[in-house]
């Protein structure tokens, strides 16, 4: 795959994930669940890599991944040119560079602490800060999400949906990562509170300068916050571009498929546009089928497609896609017709 920047923060190659299926008296493997299955993509420092698709398709998985949550069957992962096998055998070495935000905050905080209680178990841990120092770094901590710092004597139960998540946030800040993969963190809020979230998360990369993997399956927060967006299907990458480009001109028929089904603020232009319906269930992960693992429900699909996976090519500069039929000005002007809005 070609390097889409010169100096990734993240680099992932051709990154695998098994899980064993076992059986039998003795519990021995007989088959796997291949949840990530050839990923490959780079995350340039300081910017935002918006990872999407559906249920099923891997984009969790590949998030632990890259923290050393899932562990890898094969391939490598780099983050800011340390390895991430060496990062895991130096203590305390990897959640210092990254940190991982869940999509439902209360099931990740100890609603038998209070707030300040769990910051500073996170400062404290990883010699941020002595005890004697704690009360103030955690005062800054909240300020620095937005929050009131007389909600550190309070429990998680006690907090909205969107302060918790607050909460979670300033926790992953409290080691001061340089890396943060960010995991469905607002697809559990109000609409109104999703904003806010987003917004805030902007506005710590800007003063922070981090670096985010934004796993979701909402391409409307996609268009919001990421700077390119890699498009994950049966476990494996089927477009990679820059977030304006993929939403002017998908190239796979996957992506198209997801776009046709983003509102369109224009009711007119809404009631016109077509819709791309995704006609069979996502691949078995036990058992995909051969060739391209999008076949069963695109409409291009060929003999080809059946037959052999494409490889993930470049299209221009930066837009990567693995799609046969890439260059058929046939299926290219069939995947132009069905985004007309959602670009404007």
């Amino acid at each position: 795959m070609k390097s889409l920047v010169t100096k990734p923060a993240i680099r992932v190659e051709d990154l695998r994930v098994q899980f064993p299926i076992r059986g039998g008296f003795l519990r021995r493997p007989t088959g796997a669940i291949r949840a990530v299955d050839g990923v490959s993509f780079e995350i340039p420092a300081g910017s935002t890599v918006g990872l999407v698709g559906e249920s099923g398709s891997g984009k969790s998985t590949t998030g632990r991944a890259l923290l050393g949550l899932a562990p890898a069957t094969s391939g490598s992962v780099s983050i800011f040119g340390r390895d991430l096998a060496a990062l895991k055998a130096e203590r305390g070495a990897l959640p210092r560079v990254g940190q991982l935000v869940f999509q439902d905050p209360y099931a990740s905080l100890n609603p038998r602490m209070t707030i300040g209680a769990t910051l500073r178990e996170a400062l404290v841990y990883h010699r941020i800060a002595s005890k004697a120092d704690c009360g103030t770094v955690v005062r800054e901590l909240l300020d620095s999400v937005g929050l009131r710092p007389e909600l550190a004597a309070r429990y998680p139960l006690e907090l909205s949906g969107g302060q918790r998540q607050r909460v979670a946030i300033a926790r992953a800040l409290a080691v001061q990562p340089e890396f943060i993969v960010l995991d469905e963190v607002v697809s559990a809020l109000d609409v109104s509170i999703q904003g806010q979230i987003l917004n805030l998360l902007m506005d710590l990369q800007k003063k922070r300068n981090l670096t985010y993997l934004f796993i979701t399956h909402d391409l409307s927060v996609v268009r919001h916050v990421s700077n390119q967006v890699v498009v994950l299907y049966g476990g494996r990458v089927m477009e990679v571009a820059g977030r304006d480009r993929l939403f002017a001109a998908p190239h796979h028929p996957y992506t198209h498929a997801l776009l046709s089904a983003v509102p369109v603020p224009n009711p007119r232009v809404e009631r016109n546009r077509a819709r791309v319906e995704i006609r069979a269930e996502p691949p078995n992960p036990i058992a995909p089928p051969s060739g391209c693992r999008f076949h069963k429900s695109c409409q291009f699909a060929t003999e080809e497609c059946r037959r052999t996976e494409p490889l993930l090519r470049e299209v221009e500069h930066g837009h990567l896609a693995a799609c046969h039929h890439m260059q058929s000005m046939t299926v290219r002007r069939a995947l132009g017709a069905g985004i007309a809005g959602v670009t404007a």
